[in-house]
């Protein structure tokens, strides 16, 4: 492909305002499309068009960076005797969105030029490692990334390459763990999705997820803690005074999942939050006891229990319950019984509350996407690669936004009964 010589009068009618978009001449992009299709070289692909001009661009601009580092132009004679000059070049292959391209990058006889555009040691543009992390976050495994990145772009990158660029997220992941919240959150929802770690032997672990709904009605991931399935009061004293800790000084309610020693440990953190077992997770628990083909009685039986219009009215329709299925399952008697205190401090509240408690889409969407990605996995080697894999999974949620609005316009006139029914309590949260 024939070199494309620009004028300096053209380069000079080039104004500093003028966006990117705006200094692509199509003339001249026409011509180079013509020239490249007239001599049969393909636009993409393995030495095509676009690894050509990629190739000259970063070449280009690595002797534009080394000329600025020297002081003076190629072959320019007042480099004589300035104590350094170029010294040839050597080449390596760096791997960009339109595939892997050789380049060579400038020398120079001291060894402090340190190139920009393509740093010393690097060997991935951007664009690839961005590419890798959102794979990754999607739930595609190292060796499904390698083989895409290979099938669609030619490039052969390694699961080991894989993983050390997905390790850059740690950083990231313990910034965003310790950053600063809000003063004050409506209510937060907190619960646990299985991962497998081969830690000596294959074994479920829990990975605790709070979110939180913020006073203007958008979602918050508070953050994420790893647990061994046996924990009590003194390890959510410690996970929730660490929420305090940055900066949460009021929550109106915990809606959480019958985890033992939670509901102490959020009196004694936050004493005027209401501790709210999730209703939906106690009609699944109440599934495990009882027969399938059951499912659909035991529901429309206890629908009358959650929809009560008063805590004494609950307590007679379970009396009932109780006698139709207490004989066949009592376990699930026992397990209403046990959750009674933190069941039914909603049905105080307004309408609009009891939607909250008695839905599952604040939390299951989160869950939906971090256990597909945890899925894909299989299990993990350890906790922090099983953690990553979480943190990654929450950072794609919602990528365009549309998301963030449909929350907002759902959680209005739950804010509403929740300012309401709190005394204003969330004003603190809008100033």
């Amino acid at each position: 492909m024939s070199d494309v010589t620009v004028s300096v009068e053209a380069v000079e009618e080039v104004r500093p305002a003028e966006s990117p978009a705006d200094l692509l001449d199509d003339q001249l992009i026409g011509q180079l499309v013509d020239r490249a299709r007239a001599s049969g070289l393909q636009l993409t692909g393995d030495g095509g068009l676009l690894q050509q001009l990629t190739k000259r661009v970063l070449e280009s601009a690595l002797e534009g960076e080394i000329t600025d580092h020297l002081g003076y132009e190629k072959h320019d004679p007042a480099g004589a005797g300035s104590g350094n000059s170029r010294n040839g070049a050597r080449s390596k292959t760096v791997l960009t969105d339109v595939g892997p391209v050789e380049i060579t990058v400038p020398r120079d006889r001291d060894g402090s030029f340190e190139p920009q555009i393509v740093k010393k040691r690097q060997r991935r543009l951007t664009g690839v490692d961005e590419m890798v992390l959102s794979l990754s976050a999607r739930g595609l495994t190292h060796g499904d990334i390698s083989a895409h990145l290979a099938e669609v772009y030619g490039a052969s990158v390694s699961k080991q390459t894989i993983s050390t660029i997905t390790d850059k997220v740690m950083d990231g992941m313990a910034e965003w763990q310790n950053r600063p919240l809000d003063p004050v959150y409506p209510v937060i929802f907190i619960d646990c999705v299985h991962v497998k770690v081969r830690d000596g032997q294959v074994a479920n672990r829990p990975i605790y997820v709070a979110l939180a709904v913020t006073v203007d009605g958008t979602r918050d991931i508070l953050g994420l803690w790893a647990g061994d399935g046996g924990e009590g009061a003194k390890y959510w004293l410690q996970v929730l005074t660490e929420i305090k800790n940055r900066g949460v000084e009021d929550v109106c309610m915990v809606v959480c999942d019958g985890l033992k020693g939670l509901p102490d440990s959020i009196s004694a953190v936050w004493p005027q939050a209401v501790t709210q077992t999730c209703v939906v997770h106690l009609i699944r628990a109440s599934f495990r006891y009882a027969g399938r083909q059951d499912w659909d009685k035991i529901s429309r039986a206890l629908k009358p229990v959650y929809t009560a219009p008063t805590a004494s009215a609950a307590e007679d329709r379970f009396l009932e319950f109780q006698e139709e299925w207490g004989a066949k399952y009592p376990a699930i008697v026992r397990l209403w019984e046990n959750a009674w205190a933190e069941f039914v401090p909603f049905l105080q509240f307004d309408t609009e509350i009891r939607r909250v408690v008695c839905t599952t889409n604040a939390i299951e969407s989160v869950n939906a996407r971090i256990r597909k990605a945890v899925r894909a996995r299989g299990h993990f080697p350890n906790e922090a690669a099983a953690l990553k894999c979480v943190y990654m999974a929450i950072m794609s949620l919602d990528p365009t936004g549309q998301g963030r609005k449909r929350w907002t316009m759902r959680w209005k006139p739950a804010l509403q009964a929740f300012d309401i029914a709190f005394d204003g309590r969330l004003s603190v949260g809008r100033r």
